[in-house]
């Protein structure tokens, strides 16, 4: 994103929890700025600690009102640019790297499992590996219970579904963003939902075999691929580490934490 000094006089803020939010509170602390992050009442402590330790804010809102930041890009009070967390172009370039460095890894690739929050991510990778490759499907992966985009995607159009909070925060809403969703319908090949306690198998797996600590919505794409039977190759995108430790003791133990 293209910024001028003057425009970062009042600093930086988006409306995320995640690897996002600490992308820019990174980019903010190195431009000398101040950065706030808008994020649910209910992000774990992981997350924003992570924020905090990268020298941003974070501001706790109602989840209704964290969603709906994405739609009007504003927030009371707030000054500064706004980075919005996937509608917007270069922020999608950027995620679209990914779709180059697996092509550069795995030039055979034919699926790409990817988790679905607001559609950034997946749309971004699927956008070069459409260009690049029309042999690769890009697949995105939602926890059932936030599955909005395979319900729109069964309906042709954007349509709206029960939202349960869960540890899979960083995945899944009540809606799709129409401007999102139409990407969405170009470039995605199919949207794959899972459960809690699919996902949660799928946090153990990576623990146990690949010595990798995934996140809820970060394993969704392995557990997905898992469900869906895909044959390879394949790729999982795992697109964060941030759970909580207890959430993270209950999945090791065998269980499945609601939040």
């Amino acid at each position: 994103m293209s910024m001028s000094p003057s425009d970062l006089a009042d600093g930086v803020w988006t409306a995320s929890a995640g690897n996002m939010a600490q992308g820019v509170a990174w980019c903010a602390r190195h431009l000398g700025t101040s950065f706030m992050a808008v994020i649910p009442d209910t992000a774990p402590q992981a997350k924003v600690a992570a924020i905090e330790r990268l020298g941003g804010t974070t501001v706790k809102v109602p989840r209704e009102q964290y969603f709906e930041v994405f739609s009007t890009r504003t927030f009371p009070g707030q000054k500064g640019v706004f980075v919005h967390a996937f509608s917007d172009p270069e922020v999608m370039a950027g995620n679209a790297t990914i779709g180059l460095e697996i092509l550069q890894d795995l030039p055979a690739v034919r699926a790409v499992y990817v988790p679905y929050g607001g559609g950034g991510l997946s749309c971004g990778i699927a956008s070069v590996l459409r260009e690049q490759s029309n042999q690769v499907a890009v697949i995105a992966c939602e926890p059932d219970t936030a599955a909005p985009l395979a319900a729109s995607l069964a309906a042709g159009v954007p349509t709206p579904v029960p939202f349960t909070p869960t540890f899979i925060d960083g995945a899944g809403s009540p809606h799709v963003f129409p401007e999102m969703f139409s990407l969405a319908q170009k470039l995605i090949a199919k949207a794959v939902s899972v459960s809690v306690e699919e996902t949660a198998d799928a946090v153990r797996f990576l623990a146990e075999r690949a010595h990798v600590i995934a996140e809820g919505a970060g394993a969704l794409a392995l557990a997905a691929a898992v469900k869906d039977g895909g044959r390879g190759p394949i790729v999982c995108v795992l697109s964060g580490g941030n759970i909580n430790f207890d959430a993270l003791a209950e999945i090791l133990t065998g269980g499945a934490p609601a939040r």
